[in-house]
């Protein structure tokens, strides 16, 4: 059924339909007749809804700048709510790498982050921090959870490796810990490895 005739198309519904495309395939696979096939309407009316595609992608940046300033600190104290912050900031990086990409070359990257940072100055004023030592604390808690998720990516898009972690790491190369050689020779748990050094991170610089 067209799509007339079910509803009405608005212009959040191209928007969403453009996100995604962007998202699974980045942003060279998104035309107007791709865009127009994925809501089942024609490309004129994706024009009458958004323009033409630089447009279209120049509000997919703003509307991820605007949605990656959406983070809510949760936690009873300003170590928790920082951790709060950096988790919900790793995962909307994980969750939108390519568009995330656009608003980088666009040369929007440090407005993107400003309300992060914001939030993480309230909370580190909060713990008792002031001036430099403050902007240390948020900017040491950024650089971490930009460069986690730069690992990931990398560790993600690496060719196979020959020898792998799992041959690599023996007893003999663990100090003779062999409870230590298995888990290092296990895929890392990266939700669990990015809680404890967030944490131990946080801890460390509002002296906890």
């Amino acid at each position: 059924m067209p799509r007339s005739q079910r509803t009405a198309l608005t212009r959040e519904d191209v928007l969403d339909a453009a996100a995604n495309l962007v998202a699974q395939h980045g942003p060279e696979a998104l035309t107007m007749r791709k865009l127009a096939a994925e809501l089942g309407t024609a490309v004129t009316s994706i024009y009458w809804h958004v323009g033409n595609r630089e447009t279209l992608l120049e509000e997919l940046v703003t509307r991820t700048v605007r949605e990656m300033g959406a983070i809510t600190p949760s936690g009873r104290t300003p170590a928790q709510r920082v951790v709060s912050i950096a988790r919900a900031q790793r995962r909307m990086l994980r969750e939108r790498p390519h568009l995330i990409a656009m608003v980088h070359e666009r040369g929007l990257t440090e407005l993107m982050f400003l309300p992060a940072q914001q939030a993480l100055v309230h909370e580190v004023h909060a713990a008792g921090l002031r001036g430099a030592r403050a902007a240390e604390a948020v900017r040491a808690i950024e650089f971490h959870v930009i460069g986690f998720v730069l690992v990931e990516r990398n560790r993600e898009r690496s060719p196979v490796q020959h020898p792998a972690e799992g041959d690599l790491w023996t007893a003999q190369r663990a100090d003779q810990d062999p409870a230590l050689a298995r888990a290092l020779a296990a895929p890392p748990n990266s939700e669990r490895l990015y809680l404890t050094a967030t944490r131990a991170l946080v801890n460390a610089l509002l002296g906890q």
